[in-house]
């Protein structure tokens, strides 16, 4: 059983399209590329032309799966100030307990 060798195909799409473009097969430009068979290119044509479709009809392309942690610049002192108020309530709500339960 071969290793499994992964190909960054959206990065060879252009000269992908361009071979198609020419006249060559699916299982040709697979040939050419190294890939296991031509499904790669397939899926890959019908990705892209679905991407396509969908920036035409005017829809935004978000990526897919869970956000990056450091993905956006955060805004600091947005947080800052949030947490600020959050503590502050907290403190309000515990005086509150307090005095209610005649501590202090």
């Amino acid at each position: 059983m071969s290793k499994r060798n992964y190909t960054h195909v959206e990065e060879l799409f252009p000269e992908i399209e361009a071979m198609l473009a020419s006249g060559k097969t699916q299982r040709e430009v697979a040939e050419h590329f190294g890939f296991r068979d031509k499904y790669v290119v397939k899926s890959l044509v019908k990705r892209e032309r679905a991407k396509q479709r969908k920036r035409e009809a005017g829809i935004t392309i978000r990526p897919r799966g869970r956000k990056r942690k450091d993905a956006e610049p955060r805004d600091i002192i947005a947080e800052q100030a949030y947490e600020i108020r959050r503590l502050r309530m907290e403190n309000e709500l515990l005086r509150d307990f307090l005095r209610s339960t005649g501590r202090k």
